[in-house]
Formats: C-alpha cells, sequence, structure tokens
C-alpha cells in the first residue's frame, strides 16, 4: 500500500471513530426521555450543545492557528482523548442541567478533528483531492451514524452506547498517531496570525464557497438529527432496531457512499458544479419528503438513503474547494472559519425542526430545511472563478 493510501485509510478509520462521540446522546434519546423525563426541548438541546461546542472548537482552532501549527496527528490524537473523556461525562450527568457541559466539550474536542483531518490528508493528494476528502468526510458521517447502530443492536442500557463510544473514540487516537504530513505539506511552521482566517473570507471565490457551505449546513445536521424522529412518526412509533436500521443507513452507509461518488465526480467536473447537483439533489428530497410519509416502509427507506446520499455529498468539496483556494500557509484555518462559520447556522434549523413538528406534524415538519440547499445553490451558481496561476486554485476555477 502507498504511503498516500495508508495515510488516507489510518485518517479515515480515526475520524470515523472518534466521530462516534457526536451523535452519541441523540442515540439514546428515548431512554433518556424515560429516565430524565426528557421532553422535545430538552432533546434538542443535547444536540445544539454539540454545535455549540464545535463552534467554540473551530473558532479558537481558527484564531490561534492550531489546524496549521500544530502537527495534525497530534492534535487529532489529543482531540479525540479529549472527546472519550468529555463524552463520558454523560455517565455521570443525572438530568439535562449536568449533561448539557459535558456534550458542549464534546463538541470543542471534536473541532480538532474534523479540520485537521482534511488537513492532513490534503498533504497527499493534489490530484485527486476531491475524492481523497470525500473519503475522510464519508467516514464522519459514518461516525456521526454509527451511535445509532450501537444503540439498535440490542436491548441494552444507554449507558452502554455512551461507554462504547468513549472506547472508540480513545482507539482513534491510537490509529491516527503514526500518519505524518505528506509531501505537499507547506514548509515550516507559520507564524501565529488571528487574523489570517477572516482575512481569507475577502477573497471573492472563498467568500461564496462559504456562503454555499452555509446554505448546506442548514439542512444537513438538522436532518441528521431528526431523521430518527420523522421516521418513526411516520410509522406510528417504529421499533428502536428498524429506526437504528435505517438511520444508520441513512446517514452512515449512504452518506460515506454519496462522499466517495461526489469526490469522483468533483475531480472530473469540478467542484462548484458538483456541489450545485447534490444541492438540488437534497432540496427536492426535502420537498418530497411530505408525500411519502405515509408510504410504504421501503418507499420511504429508499427516500432516505438517497436523501442521506446527496446531504452529505457536497460536504467534502466545500472542503477541498477551502483547501485549494486559501493561501497555503493557512488553509486550516480558513476551513475551521468555514466550519464555525456553517454549523453557528446549524443551531436555528435543529432547533427550528422540534418546533415545526409540534406546531404542524411530523409530516411538514422539514421542508423548512429546503431553503438552505436552494440558497447554497444561488451562491455556487453566482461563483465565477477565473483560472489563476498556482496549483491550489486548478480545480476551484472550474465552472
Amino acid at each position: 500500500m502507498s504511503a498516500s493510501r495508508r495515510a488516507l485509510a489510518l485518517v479515515s478509520l480515526a475520524a470515523v471513530l472518534a466521530n462516534s462521540t457526536w451523535f452519541s446522546a441523540t442515540a439514546v434519546i428515548p431512554a433518556l426521555e424515560r429516565d430524565w423525563d426528557l421532553g422535545p426541548s430538552g432533546a434538542a438541546w443535547l444536540v445544539v450543545a454539540v454545535q455549540l461546542g464545535f463552534i467554540a472548537g473551530n473558532v479558537g482552532s481558527a484564531l490561534l492557528n492550531l489546524a496549521d501549527r500544530v502537527a495534525p496527528r497530534r492534535l487529532i490524537a489529543v482531540a479525540a482523548i479529549a472527546a472519550a473523556a468529555a463524552n463520558a461525562g454523560l455517565l455521570g450527568s443525572s438530568g439535562l442541567a449536568s449533561a448539557l457541559p459535558s456534550r458542549f466539550l464534546v463538541g470543542v474536542a471534536v473541532a480538532g478533528v474534523y479540520a485537521p483531518s482534511v488537513r492532513l490528508v490534503a498533504t497527499y493528494f493534489t490530484r485527486g483531492r476531491g475524492v481523497a476528502t470525500g473519503v475522510v468526510v464519508g467516514a464522519l458521517t459514518l461516525g456521526a451514524g454509527l451511535p445509532h447502530l450501537v444503540r439498535g443492536a440490542g436491548d441494552v442500557p444507554w449507558q452502554a452506547t455512551i461507554a462504547a463510544t468513549s472506547l472508540l473514540a480513545l482507539l482513534a487516537a491510537v490509529v491516527v498517531g503514526s500518519v505524518r504530513e505528506g509531501p505537499s505539506a507547506p514548509a515550516g511552521t507559520p507564524p501565529l496570525d488571528v487574523r489570517a482566517a477572516v482575512r481569507a473570507l475577502r477573497d471573492r471565490p472563498l467568500r461564496l464557497t462559504t456562503l454555499g457551505y452555509m446554505g448546506h449546513m442548514w439542512e444537513l445536521y438538522a436532518l441528521w438529527a431528526w431523521l430518527p424522529a420523522f421516521f418513526s412518526a411516520s410509522r406510528g412509533g417504529a421499533g428502536r432496531l428498524l429506526t437504528g436500521i435505517v438511520a444508520f443507513a441513512a446517514i452512515g452507509v449512504a452518506g460515506l457512499a454519496g462522499s466517495i461518488v461526489a469526490g469522483r465526480v468533483s475531480d472530473r467536473i469540478g467542484r462548484a458544479s458538483t456541489t450545485v447537483i447534490a444541492m438540488l439533489a437534497s432540496g427536492v428530497c426535502c420537498v418530497v419528503s411530505p408525500l411519502v410519509f405515509s408510504a410504504p416502509t421501503p418507499v420511504l427507506a429508499a427516500l432516505l438513503l438517497v436523501w442521506g446520499a446527496t446531504v452529505i455529498a457536497d460536504s467534502a468539496q466545500f472542503s477541498a474547494a477551502t483547501t485549494e483556494l486559501a493561501e497555503p500557509r493557512y488553509a486550516g484555518s480558513a476551513l475551521t472559519l468555514q466550519l464555525a462559520l456553517g454549523f453557528a447556522l446549524t443551531i436555528a434549523s435543529i432547533r427550528l425542526v422540534p418546533m415545526a413538528a409540534d406546531a404542524i406534524g411530523w409530516r411538514y415538519a422539514l421542508l423548512a430545511l429546503a431553503a438552505g440547499p436552494l440558497s447554497g445553490t444561488v451562491a455556487m451558481l453566482r461563483r465565477n472563478v477565473q483560472r489563476v496561476p498556482g496549483t491550489y486554485r486548478e480545480h476551484a476555477a472550474r465552472p
């Protein structure tokens, strides 16, 4: 196995394992509702707390240029250990108030996994960066769906799901420990520049790419967070095993496949075109979701699989475009700021869905998410990037 393929495999495996902590609490919400008398609002805050932590972690990382100044394997390993510890903190919680700090810290920790993983893989792939980034983001997606499978696999206490995902995150630190930066890594350590990430947004192509990413994010995490509830409500209260399998298949398996396929496509037709196609497809799934709400289970499951594949397909390509458009020395900082802005938007959409479900029912609760891919498509269509010297812009310059 070549050095680049080995690095991609190990980083992707670490991403799967570490990111299993993200939705670990979401996967056990039915049990927490029973044990903690947790209502819909409390369940939403368990998700939002992680988003807030992730935003805070990325803002801090962007200001301190951590993704550019710290060896990625070390940053990922430390972040994975921190995520495991913070996730395990839920075991000592007795209710929502004591659980929220640990979920916030999970988000802070996972911020040290996402961008550095993409940055590390990018140092091995100048050509084929789209598919390589797609594999990493697909792995993160698979990890996000993993708790649903762990919880649905058997009648186990919710504490077992939390403990299992914490152990997986610890294993991630071991897996990534041997992966050094590739031949395309910038030489030397750049000086601390707290304005580097914000300065990058003055570049029009990068700014429009960030706006497109924000539209994508409006839809993504709200769908991931509430897909199990949407499916269960559509079946009149589906069993835990069936809901867990469908959620894992749609979020994890289909998401991984969608990310890889989109990566291959984007290396051929360009990042902007690929993101537009993906957002239009996921937007259509959003619009037709009320029509298949009461359809037979195979029909609904098929829509969710397509939705799960298309909703994440463009994510890696926004990240790849950012690493190609930004100044190489501070590409990691630009990426972390983009992530922070996108995830800030998810807080509103995650909170909106349960409110819509209470007001108009689960059949129509996901319709408002279509505004995200629509606005993201407009931003990417407006992006008129002129080809400029420098290999890091070549792919992003394609229409």
